[in-house]
């Protein structure tokens, strides 16, 4: 499933892809074992996990070959590899904590080349196969395959979610599930009145500036309203450490079972 459009706009194919979080196993034998469990897409988070960026080069580099999308997640705004990921071969970059339009607009400047931002050009970039490409060319033509996905994971960001979905050069709002209810007060609460009208308030966002909405951290039984019904077209379904633990639990007690 295409994530993204030549234009830098969400494509709403009418449904929604899934992807697999990793924390621990960024490798590249693991963009394709997520592959071969059907994911659509994978994010290497490098914010709750000892994965570096080196890693996250790694399996970039494995996901392209594979024709998945691979996204990185960096530790913040502030975080001194934002572009770096895009550098070393990630397709989009996930930045958690956009708490307003100011910092947006920041981590839009540092993905985006001239006009639209600062991006410092880089030489023959792993997204292109490193071909040697004029820096017009190369700079369009890695503008066309980048995405730049804002969290939103607090109160402060939702209380300027449509202007952080206005920043030019923002192709995603996504949610943090689990900071984003603990922010609004209801600590493992997903379900809680306020907290699903604040997802329905940031895929109206997302809706109103036509760029992406995404969900991560999303339990199953609150996938349809959480989700599918607002719109949502990238979903993080899980991650490798709870998918290992909750399958493993699973089959041992299955197996266990059968001992009695």
């Amino acid at each position: 499933m295409q994530l993204r459009s030549n234009d830098g706009q969400s494509e709403n194919t009418g449904s929604a892809a899934f992807g697999l979080a990793f924390c621990l196993l960024g490798r590249a034998e693991s963009v394709l074992l997520a592959r071969g469990a059907g994911f659509d897409f994978v994010v290497i988070d490098m914010e709750h996990g000892p994965i570096a960026l080196g890693d996250m080069a790694q399996a970039a580099a494995a996901a392209r070959a594979a024709g998945l999308p691979l996204w990185g997640r960096v530790t913040g705004p502030a975080a001194a590899d934002v572009a770096r990921v895009l550098d070393c071969g990630a397709s989009g970059v996930v930045v958690p904590h956009v708490d307003s339009a100011a910092q947006a607009r920041h981590v839009a400047g540092l993905c985006r080349f001239a006009p639209r931002g600062r991006r410092a050009l880089p030489g023959p970039l792993p997204a292109l196969d490193y071909r040697v490409v004029a820096a017009g060319p190369l700079c369009r033509e890695a503008e066309q395959n980048t995405q730049v996905i804002a969290m939103i994971e607090s109160a402060a960001g939702l209380s300027e979610v449509e202007a952080i979905a206005a920043v030019p050069g923002i192709d995603m709002l996504m949610i943090g599930s689990n900071d984003l209810a603990d922010g609004l007060g209801h600590r493992g609460d997903l379900a809680h009145p306020q907290v699903r009208a604040a997802f329905a308030r940031i895929a109206a966002a997302a809706r109103a500036a036509g760029i992406g909405f995404g969900v991560m951290g999303l339990p199953g039984a609150l996938l349809r309203s959480h989700a599918l019904d607002l719109g949502a077209t990238a979903i993080v379904a899980t991650n490798e450490t709870n998918l290992i633990v909750e399958a493993g639990a699973a089959l041992l007690k299955e197996m266990r079972g059968m001992t009695a």
